[in-house]
């Protein structure tokens, strides 16, 4: 009778499981192949007659596209993401370290800070081109008026300070991720090992290096490696604020693989760039879970 109960239990399980795997497939997994199928096949919009396989042609076209420097768009994300994922995490680490202590009004000043996280990119991203607006922009404005600028610049004409431009934009985006994150781990932090180091002589910051951060270790891990998934994957802020221009100088790979589908109707060369990007975030990934599990284990 209990073997019985036990086969209905699994049977249920296994129908309440499928409608969740029909999803993951539909909306996840088969876009995922067929990006990778189009990624290796001739597919324009403007001549579907001649869809075909064409083997790495795509890749080929992209490394060879005279419109664009690949070597410069890789280096473009790389700055892009490495520089935004710092200042990210050093800043929302330390915003979260302020908000551990309680004061008066932390929750209302918590929430005007997670705020910003729940917003669209993309508009954050056309708040920040007006910031930093050549004419009539605040940032100018308030440079101007402390006698750091003589007259006002553009930064976001300017290919030297549009790259620097859109990631301190991501940087002041990405901030709540960390700091909701880093908060929750340390508010788990037993007070008792505190108050031990402290007993064994370490000041604040021996207890935030030999207590803090190897404790919220595995949330560190893991927050880091979704960021960086996600800058990768992110081109809202860009595309508000200079769609890749001046001259490519904010041109990443998400923000190409949009502008090949959009404007050149090329959704081979863009499903080729996506297929690249898929590639990156794996090898980094597979490296960086490694090179993690390896310190711990030794830790």
């Amino acid at each position: 009778m209990a073997l019985s109960s036990n086969k209905i239990a699994g049977r249920a399980y296994l129908w309440m499981f499928l409608p969740t795997a029909a999803l993951l497939l539909l909306f996840i997994y088969f876009p995922v192949f067929r990006g990778i199928v189009a990624a290796f096949t001739r597919y324009t919009m403007l001549d579907l007659s001649k869809t075909r396989f064409n083997g790495v042609d795509n890749f080929v076209a992209i490394f060879n596209d005279p419109n664009i420097k690949f070597i410069r768009i890789l280096f473009n994300t790389a700055l892009w993401v490495l520089i935004s994922l710092l200042g990210q995490f050093i800043l929302g680490f330390t915003l979260a370290l302020l908000l551990r202590k309680p004061f008066r009004g932390r929750g209302v000043y918590t929430g005007f800070v997670f705020y910003t996280w729940a917003l669209s990119g993309f508009a954050i991203g056309l708040v920040w081109s007006w910031l930093f607006n050549g004419q009539f922009g605040v940032i100018n404005d308030i440079l101007i008026r402390l006698g750091i600028l003589k007259s006002p610049i553009g930064f976001l004409s300017n290919p030297r300070l549009a790259m620097m431009s859109v990631i301190i934009a991501n940087i002041w985006y990405g901030i709540p991720f960390f700091a909701i994150m880093l908060l929750a781990a340390l508010q788990s932090i037993p007070k008792e090992l505190y108050e031990s180091a402290e007993i064994d002589g370490a000041g604040k910051v021996g207890q935030l290096f030999h207590v803090t951060i190897p404790y919220i270790q595995s949330t560190i891990t893991s927050t880091v490696l979704l960021r960086f998934m996600w800058i990768m994957n992110f081109p809202d802020i860009i595309y508000g604020m200079t769609n890749g221009g001046p001259a490519n100088a904010t041109n990443i790979l998400a923000t190409e693989m949009i502008i090949k589908i959009t404007k050149s109707y090329d959704f081979g060369q863009g499903s080729a760039i996506g297929f690249i990007i898929i590639t990156i975030l794996f090898v980094f990934a597979f490296f960086y879970l490694r090179f993690v599990a390896r310190k711990e284990l030794i830790l």
